[in-house]
């Protein structure tokens, strides 16, 4: 698990396309939802990426130039393993793209909003670990999905679309578009066809050189937990609860990705944690993703492990003051640790724990 504090969002999108763009109805563009005019179903929804799950070879068709009146293509391979999420309404996806410049990797996180009705779409860059991209939102209308946004291209503001199609075939088909008029007009500008190698996900191939700093959490777990009721408040209530864990390498190693629930007695909920690896700082970035209110990530906590111990911090808010929030693993063995959060409201001269789960492996 990773931080419960306030709701964030990240930043960019997929490869060159940088910075987030006006408002969606600055530009006159019309997200599609899943809650206009039927009824929303979650049990539906949560089976809305079921075709996708598993391992698949990846073909890819990209334009070298975009919005440039250019036909120059180029074709390479990839591959793809997605993994279902927050009980079927989120998924992960980890990716191996063969440009010809150089291999590199890739994530995707989605995530289904029931307030908005709609899914959410973010893409990481494993050449640029420290972001995540601004999304991209929409949902599924028979055998194809479209998901759009605003962003800038080149400083220029465009709509980026994604489109799914022919999802229920042996060979889904994936695109990516923008549009600089608003979305009259659209100019493709990658496109992605896939082919099933195995109906459930394992792991991509791993780097030789990574770090192995949270190679001990990987697997499923039994959590203990025990939260503070009230935070920066001299309380001393405490409940407690279980939950479980599932986590997974993605990125080649240099993240991963953590599943979890909380079976809490006013009602069970779940959670994304996703960590990325900076090489540039030598430095962790742990994001948190609520299923409660799946719209953002919250601001990460970034640091690192010295001496069996892992540290993380960042800046946030509670209940609008700013707060640090610290993080920390500890007690690791090949079958147990601990993790903890705690708050500072004084820049870090004292902290208040508000949270400890303790970890079992399960077989």
């Amino acid at each position: 698990m990773e931080q419960d504090t306030g709701g964030g969002k990240g930043l960019r999108r997929r490869d060159v396309i940088a910075g987030v763009a006006l408002a969606g109805g600055m530009l006159g563009l019309s997200v599609p939802t899943l809650a206009q005019g039927r009824d929303l179903d979650l049990s539906a929804r949560a089976h809305d990426w079921d075709w996708l799950v598993g391992n698949w070879d990846v073909w890819h068709r990209r334009l070298k130039e975009r919005l440039a009146g250019s036909n120059d293509w180029q074709e390479f391979a990839g591959k793809s393993a997605l993994w279902p999420t927050l009980g079927g309404l989120g998924t992960i996806d980890d990716n191996i793209v063969d440009i010809p410049s150089g291999t590199y990797r890739g994530l995707t996180v989605r995530a289904f909003d029931p307030v908005q009705g709609r899914w959410s779409i973010w893409w990481i860059d494993g050449r640029n670990p420290t972001v995540i991209d601004a999304p991209v939102r929409g949902g599924f209308d028979g055998n194809a999905g479209v998901f759009t946004g605003p962003d800038l291209f080149k400083g220029r503001p465009v709509i980026a679309r994604f489109r799914w199609l022919d999802i229920h075939s042996a060979r889904p088909h994936w695109e990516q578009a923008l549009s600089t008029d608003g979305g009259r007009s659209w100019e493709i500008n990658w496109e992605n066809f896939f082919s099933r190698t195995a109906p459930v996900a394992t792991p991509l191939p791993l780097l030789a050189e990574r770090s192995r700093d949270f190679d001990f959490l990987h697997g499923r777990w039994s959590v203990r937990h025990r939260r503070l009721r009230q935070r920066l408040a001299g309380s001393t209530d405490w409940e407690e609860f279980t939950g479980t864990l599932t986590n997974w390498p993605v990125l080649g190693g240099h993240g991963n990705v953590g599943d979890n629930l909380f079976a809490r007695a006013d009602g069970a909920h779940r959670g994304i944690g996703l960590r990325t690896f900076d090489p540039a700082r030598g430095e962790w970035l742990s994001w948190w993703l609520d299923g409660r209110n799946p719209a953002g990530f919250a601001p990460p906590v970034r640091g690192r492990f010295a001496d069996g111990l892992g540290t993380f911090t960042g800046e946030d808010q509670l209940n609008g003051r700013p707060v640090l929030t610290r993080t920390q693993w500890s007690r690791i063995t090949s079958g147990s640790a601990r993790w903890e959060q705690a708050m500072s409201g004084d820049g870090g001269a004292t902290w208040e724990v508000n949270w400890v789960s303790d970890f079992a492996r399960r077989p």
